[in-house]
């Protein structure tokens, strides 16, 4: 098949029999960090419908305030790696490949609820970071910048240790690689951020500094599982605490980051972005995607809002999107190298057979917010 939506690839051990991806989104519907059947079926669903690569929903690592709600699933209690493993087993009955994203929501701890406050958020500096465009409700934002303390020497060794630890506990059930979550003003996105790290010491101050703890992390985790295994990593500009953030504001800057985070052991850059075509900087027609393939020779993803009018921000606050078909556009893209893999989200939740929709050239599924973003079907 000359689609290039459809063509093989490989990362390392992982073989892909094509470049869909299933996009990480949180569901929680763990009870108590524990993925029951209920999440095994909605894996395999995918699976069976031909997704190439299923990116799981952030999975908590092993620390005490990596996730600040009780139903995100975790990856280091006995009776969670029992649940993934049956996960695992089913996606792979079903002929899918899975890969779960390690996840600490550093600064952002306490977004989703309100936990134990003798416990102390991760920041590289203590601070939440400067209030821009957001869709955070003020009552948290306000109970958010309140300064905490920054994160000590102990504290980045024992995070570091937690990801590698967790990383190998997705390998003993079965996972087929390791995804991280370093976007989005989450913990490894807050050491690039100078809106969060303000720290004159080895882990902040210029760029090259702010990019060592998930350069860190990365290197522990590729030590850990060894030279096989696939490593994923999110990244993206925009934050959580300001939709209009950046890490970088040049190519150069960008280069700098990802290439490192490649040397430590990355395979797949996926650029996180509201819109998948979207120029990343002036001057180019790039997406992020395809600045990070320019700037590495990385494999990259790219994501948002494929087949939708309105990304996923503008479709909370506004009501569904309707359905645009940009398809075309995304498979001229990767037909051309600009990226290698394309992550799906919100279709995906509309269409459990979105790949094999996507084959057919049949019609593309609408989403309804109120019927599919909370949905585990």
């Amino acid at each position: 098949m000359t689609n290039p939506l459809f063509q093989p690839l490989r990362i390392r051990s992982l073989e892909l029999a094509n470049r869909i991806v299933m996009s990480p989104m949180t569901r929680s519907r763990s009870t108590d960090g524990v993925p029951g059947q209920d999440v095994a079926d909605y894996y395999s669903r995918r699976a069976s419908g031909g997704t190439g690569l299923i990116v799981t929903e952030g999975v908590a690592i092993d620390h005490a305030t990596a996730v600040d709600h009780v139903n995100v699933p975790n990856l280091h209690t006995p009776e969670a790696l029992a649940g993934w493993r049956k996960v695992v087993d089913d996606v792979h009955a079903a002929g899918g490949k899975i890969v779960p994203q390690l996840w600490h929501v550093g600064p952002l701890w306490g977004a989703m609820m309100q936990l134990d406050p003798e416990l102390k958020p991760m920041r590289p500096s203590g601070e939440w970071g400067p209030l821009g465009v957001t869709s955070y409700t003020a009552e948290y934002v306000e109970r958010a910048q309140a300064v905490t303390e920054a994160m000590t020497e102990q504290d980045i060794t024992d995070v570091i240790a937690a990801y590698a630890r967790s990383a190998v506990n997705a390998l003993e059930v079965g996972f087929d690689g390791i995804a991280l979550h370093g976007g989005h003003g989450y913990l490894l996105d807050s050491f690039l951020w100078e809106g969060t790290n303000k720290r004159d010491d080895a882990w902040g101050g210029d760029i090259e500094r702010r990019t060592k703890f998930p350069v860190a992390v990365v290197a522990a985790i590729r030590e850990a599982v060894g030279p096989d295994v696939p490593i994923i990593y999110r990244f993206s500009q925009h934050k959580q605490q300001d939709f209009t953030a950046k890490i970088a504001e040049t190519p150069e800057e960008l280069g700098v980051i990802l290439g490192a985070l490649v040397d430590a052991g990355v395979d797949v850059l996926d650029a996180s972005i509201r819109r998948f075509d979207v120029p990343a900087f002036e001057g180019s027609d790039l997406s992020l995607a395809g600045w990070a393939k320019k700037l590495t020779g990385a494999v990259t993803m790219a994501v948002g809002s494929v087949g939708l009018g309105k990304s996923l921000r503008d479709s909370r606050i506004e009501g569904s999107s309707p359905v645009v078909d940009n398809i075309p556009e995304l498979e001229k893209r990767i037909g051309t190298g600009e990226f290698d893999l394309i992550a799906i989200g919100r279709l995906h939740l509309a269409d459990p057979a979105l790949a094999t929709t996507l084959r057919a050239g049949d019609p593309l599924p609408a989403f309804d917010r109120a019927v599919h973003e909370g949905s585990l079907t």
